[in-house]
């Protein structure tokens, strides 16, 4: 019977560095000679992308926060019954960036939404299946913004006040409290120590999870 892959989500704010972290990380599972599919929400299917676009293009028209909430699941529901749990059944790690830790903090914590209805959409979509690890990349609100605004135009999420963002920041590091599945790295150091704190964690779970 083959073995159950490994979920591993990579999560947080704006201008944390994570398509640099996630580019070492995938380099590290390579090298460890790892099987594993690197994918992103929300996306990773056609459907998905599509729903992705419309969830971060701006627009003059207000976007309902429930639409925008429903959107998200959609968007994850095809993405997990076409990509992650296929992939998961065969025995392959996941690399996801961003999941459904990411809706608790930008729905509910930036939008305020109702962490109650955002989990019982997650048991509607997910079932029992929750990451086996949440890699999240820490910074200061005010750091991580002036990062994303070097990269260029701004998406519709990127384009909120400063407030929003420090509600997101702190709904991810109430998440990560007491919970055994959450790796906080400080992304504000520089990149070596980045990746040094990143390396050990990515030892820790190969050693509990690998014979």
């Amino acid at each position: 019977m083959t073995q159950r892959g490994k979920f591993i989500t990579v999560e947080g704010t704006e201008g944390v560095g994570k398509t640099t972290n996630l580019e070492y990380i995938r380099n590290w599972l390579q090298h460890n000679k790892i099987e594993f599919l690197s994918t992103r929400e929300p996306g990773g299917t056609p459907l998905a992308e599509q729903l992705r676009g419309l969830l971060l293009q701006p627009r003059d028209e207000p976007v309902d926060q429930t639409a925008e909430l429903l959107m998200v699941f959609a968007a994850r529901a095809q993405h997990l019954n076409q990509v992650i749990l296929p992939a998961l059944e065969q025995g392959i790690w996941v690399l996801c960036d961003r999941f459904t830790d990411a809706t608790y903090a930008y729905q509910g914590g930036g939008r305020q939404m109702d962490s109650g209805i955002i989990a019982r959409l997650e048991t509607l979509v997910q079932g029992d299946l929750r990451p086996d690890a949440v890699i999240l990349l820490d910074v200061p609100v005010a750091v991580g913004l002036a990062r994303a605004k070097g990269r260029g135009v701004l998406d519709r999420f990127e384009q909120e006040d400063i407030a929003f963002f420090e509600r997101v920041r702190g709904t991810y590091r109430e998440r990560a409290q007491g919970n055994p599945a959450y790796h906080l790295v400080d992304a504000g150091q520089a990149l070596p120590q980045v990746q040094a704190e990143l390396d050990k964690v990515l030892v820790q779970l190969k050693g509990r999870w690998l014979p």
